[in-house]
C-alpha cells in the first residue's frame, strides 16, 4: 500500500508539484501506520507467549534467508527513490528514501538475531530481535502517521508532500 501511495504521489509531483497530498496518499500513510502499529502489537505478543511457554525456536534457516533478501531488496529502494526524488527535485521523495532506511535497520536486527541463535543456540536471541522490530515498526507506524498529518518524519525532514 505505501509503495502504490509513493507512486501516486511521484505522478502528482510529476504532473503538479505545488499540489497537496491527494486522499489515497493519505490513506496509503494511514493503512501503513496502522499495520507497523498491528505488527508491534502481534510481536509483543508473541514475545511474551514465548517467554511464559519457555519457547526456544525451531530453525531460523528462513528468517536468516528472508532478512538477506529484504536487506538487499530495501537497499535497492532506498537508491531507488534517491534517483527518482533527485530527477524530480521532490524533498519528499528523499525523505522517504531515508526513512526506508529503518526496513533495512529491520531486517539487520532480524539477521543478526537469527544468525545468534543458529550459531550460539541462545534461544533468547529470537526475543532480543524481536523487541527491536517493536521499536522499529511502532517508529514507523507513528512516523506514517505524522507524513499523513503534514509533519517531520522521525528522521528529520519535513514529510509535508
Amino acid at each position: 500500500m505505501s509503495g502504490i501511495g509513493i507512486a501516486v504521489m511521484i505522478l502528482r509531483i510529476k504532473q503538479n508539484p505545488e499540489s497537496p497530498k491527494s486522499t489515497f496518499e493519505i490513506t496509503a500513510l494511514k493503512v501503513t501506520g496502522t499495520a507497523f502499529y498491528i505488527l508491534s502489537v502481534g510481536l509483543l505478543g508473541g514475545i511474551v507467549v514465548n517467554l511464559a511457554n519457555h519457547h526456544k525456536p525451531e530453525t531460523t534457516l528462513w528468517g536468516v534467508i528472508i532478512s538477506i533478501v529484504s536487506i538487499a531488496v530495501m537497499t535497492w529502494l532506498v537508491y531507488a527513490k534517491k534517483k527518482a526524488g533527485r530527477l524530480l527535485n521532490s524533498e519528499p521523495i528523499l525523505a522517504d528514501a531515508n526513512c526506508t532506511r529503518v526496513c533495512v535497520y529491520m531486517s539487520i536486527v532480524l539477521l543478526i538475531s537469527s544468525l545468534i541463535y543458529e550459531l550460539t543456540g541462545f534461544a533468547y536471541a529470537d526475543v532480543l530481535g524481536a523487541a527491536g522490530l517493536i521499536y522499529f515498526s511502532y517508529s514507523e507506524g507513528k512516523e506514517a502517521f505524522g507524513k499523513a498529518k503534514g509533519k517531520a518524519c522521525a528522521c528529520g525532514e519535513h514529510c509535508e508532500n
